[in-house]
């Protein structure tokens, strides 16, 4: 068994010590951080190391990058682990890392948002998914933020956020983008992932891991996403989010290898 736990750490510096104390009380076996700004990476690698997490891998931020290309992703472990190759041609790929885990593949995602240009969020997931669609010999998992969805009916509908409320394509998106979200929440489905979360809370939860400031309005954009692994538990830390340590509530899941005597 293993827990695993994602955060996007929104990017700070001040506050990592915070943080990873509120990380540590989690007792992860993975750690898989977002928005890890270039200037807080030696800070958490070590903040990580003094919490037992001596395995570390992370992604590569570009040298005097531009202000949204500042941040990337950190994967940590108790167990050692096996940095694999980023996925080939992300636009922006220090948004992603991945390594091989003792809960096998392990893929930690900072998808960029809709608005940001040369259709950086269509790429980003449309590759994503194809890789994530080739068959594996190891268990393989997907945190992150993703980006996505804009909304989850209680039925089981899933509207990214090309499409309004009564469905019609937004101005400024198209088909391609709608695809695109959808083809990894809900789409991973397809190619044999659990949704963590829904596999243990269902439909009727109406948890959101990013809120607006007036606390009224969010999106679930954090999820956990494994194949060739049983979910057993699976649960939001929104009081990270409302103690302000991040504007994103941290995910986790407990993952067990599937019992074959039980076959």
């Amino acid at each position: 068994m293993g827990v695993i736990l994602s955060w996007n750490v929104a990017g700070r510096v001040r506050s990592v010590a915070a943080q990873a104390a509120a990380v540590a009380g989690r007792h992860a076996d993975v750690v898989a951080l977002q928005e890890v700004r270039a200037s807080a990476l030696g800070a958490w690698q070590a903040a990580l190391a003094g919490l037992g997490y001596h395995h570390q891998h992370h992604s590569a931020v570009p040298d005097r990058p531009a202000p949204e290309r500042r941040l990337g992703t950190l994967l940590a472990a108790r167990e050692p682990l096996v940095p694999l190759p980023g996925i080939d041609g992300l636009p922006w790929p220090e948004r992603h890392a991945a390594a091989v885990t003792a809960l096998g593949i392990v893929h930690v995602l900072h998808a960029p948002i809709s608005a940001k240009p040369d259709r950086v969020k269509v790429r980003t997931l449309e590759l994503v998914a194809a890789a994530l669609a080739v068959e594996r010999e190891h268990p393989v998992v997907l945190v992150g933020d993703l980006n996505t969805p804009a909304y989850e009916a209680r039925d089981g509908e899933v509207r990214s956020f090309a499409r309004t409320r009564g469905g019609r394509l937004r101005e400024g998106f198209d088909e391609r983008h709608d695809r695109a979200e959808l083809g990894v929440v809900p789409g991973l489905a397809a190619a044999g992932f659990a949704d963590a979360f829904r596999v243990v809370h269902g439909y009727l939860a109406r948890d959101r891991s990013w809120m607006y400031a007036n606390g009224r309005m969010g999106y679930r954009l954090d999820h956990i996403f494994a194949r060739g692994l049983e979910v057993h538990a699976c649960a939001y830390e929104h009081a990270w989010r409302e103690a302000r340590l991040s504007d994103h509530s941290a995910i986790w899941a407990d993952l067990r290898f599937p019992d074959r005597s039980r076959a």
